[in-house]
C-alpha cells in the first residue's frame, strides 16, 4: 500500500513537471472555450472602429508586458497589498493605456469560460488584432500563457527602453530579452501607428547634441515639431508617430525614418548611428517593400510574445486582470 502511494505521488510530482514546461500551442483552448478568439476580435473591431488609437495602444501595452517579467500579463495588475503597479513606472505613467478594453474582454471570456483563458493571453490577441483591424498582418498567435502573480514595478523602470536611448543601448536592451537587431528594427515598426507625448521627443527637437539636428532635411520637420512642443510647457501634447498614416499599419515608418522624420530619437538612431550598416540596411529594405517588414514583423512579434512565459502549473488564471485570486 504503501509502495503504491509512493508511486502515485511520484507520478503526480512528474505529471507537474511535464505541466510547467507546457508549450503553447494555437489550439489551447479549443475544447475549453472554443469562442475565444470571436469574442476578442468582436470587442475588439467595436473599439477600434470607434476610436482608432485603441489599436496602438493595445500592441504597446503586449510590449510593455513582454519586456518586464515576460509575457505574463504583470502590466496589468493594479498596486494592492505588497504589490507594487509597473502602471505607476515612468514608462507607463500617464502614458501606457488599454486596460479599460481588457477588462471588458476578459469580463465577456468569463462570462463564456469561467476561469479557463488568462489575461496574458487575451493581451496577445489583442495585439494581434490590433495590427490586424489596422490593415496589418495576421498571424497564428500560440496560447497557453499563465498571468503572474506579482509586477515589478523597478523592471518597467530598467527594462522598458526609452524614447532618448543610443542604437547601442536600444541593441543592449534588446538583447537581455533574447531579441536581436532584426527584431529591434522589425518591432520599432509598430510606431507605425500612435501618437507620443511632447516630453517624449522634446530632447529630439531642442538637443543638439543629437546628431539628426544637424541635418538640413531635419530643419523643417523640427519646425513643425517645436509647433507642437515648445521648449517648455504642454508635456502632454500629443504628435503622431508617423505623420504619414497614423492609424495605419503599414511601412510609411520606415519611409519617414530614411527622411529624418521619425518622431522619437530612438527612431532616427536605427539610421543615424549605425556604423556596419546592417541595420540602416534593412530600415531601407522595409521602406521599400511593405510584405517583407509585414513578414519580418510577424516572425518578431511572435518571438516576443514567447518571452519567460509561464505555462503548466506556474502562476495562475487571474478572474480579474488587475488583481491576483
Amino acid at each position: 500500500m504503501a509502495f503504491i502511494k509512493l508511486l502515485l505521488l511520484i507520478l503526480v510530482i512528474i505529471n507537474g513537471l511535464e505541466n510547467s514546461t507546457q508549450v503553447l500551442v494555437p489550439d489551447f483552448y479549443n475544447e475549453s472555450c472554443p469562442l475565444l478568439e470571436e469574442i476578442v476580435r468582436y470587442i475588439m473591431k467595436t473599439k477600434v472602429l470607434r476610436q482608432p488609437r485603441v489599436a496602438a495602444q493595445l500592441l504597446r501595452l503586449h510590449f510593455h508586458d513582454c519586456f518586464v517579467q515576460g509575457c505574463d500579463a504583470s502590466v496589468l495588475l493594479d498596486s494592492n497589498g505588497v504589490i507594487v503597479s509597473e502602471k505607476g513606472a515612468n514608462p507607463n505613467r500617464n502614458s501606457l493605456r488599454g486596460f479599460e478594453v481588457i477588462d471588458e474582454i476578459k469580463a465577456a471570456v468569463e462570462e463564456a469560460c469561467p476561469l479557463t483563458v488568462s489575461c496574458a493571453d487575451i493581451v496577445t490577441l489583442a495585439a494581434r488584432d490590433s495590427v490586424v483591424l489596422r490593415g496589418g498582418p495576421s498571424w497564428e498567435v500560440s496560447l497557453g500563457r499563465r498571468d503572474s502573480l506579482t509586477a515589478s514595478f523597478d523592471g518597467a523602470n530598467k527594462f522598458i527602453p526609452t524614447p532618448n536611448l543610443s542604437l547601442d543601448a536600444l541593441i543592449a536592451n534588446f538583447k537581455q530579452q533574447g531579441l536581436d537587431t532584426k527584431d529591434l528594427v522589425a518591432l520599432s515598426g509598430a510606431h507605425t501607428m500612435g501618437v507620443a507625448r511632447c516630453v517624449s521627443f522634446r530632447q529630439r527637437i531642442y538637443d543638439t547634441s543629437f546628431a539628426e539636428n544637424i541635418y538640413e532635411k531635419f530643419s523643417s520637420f523640427q519646425n513643425s515639431l517645436s509647433s507642437i512642443c515648445p521648449r517648455s510647457g504642454n508635456d502632454n501634447k500629443l504628435a503622431p508617430l508617423d505623420f504619414s498614416t497614423p492609424a495605419y499599419f503599414d511601412n510609411h515608418y520606415y519611409e519617414n525614418l530614411v527622411e529624418s522624420k521619425g518622431l522619437l530619437h530612438s527612431d532616427n538612431v536605427l539610421v543615424l548611428e549605425d556604423q556596419g550598416g546592417n541595420i540602416q540596411d534593412r530600415v531601407w529594405a522595409y521602406a521599400s517593400s511593405r510584405e517583407f517588414f509585414f513578414e519580418s514583423f510577424v516572425n518578431s512579434i511572435i518571438k516576443m510574445g514567447n518571452i519567460n512565459v509561464l505555462t503548466g502549473l506556474q502562476g495562475e488564471i487571474r478572474k480579474n486582470c488587475r488583481f491576483v485570486n
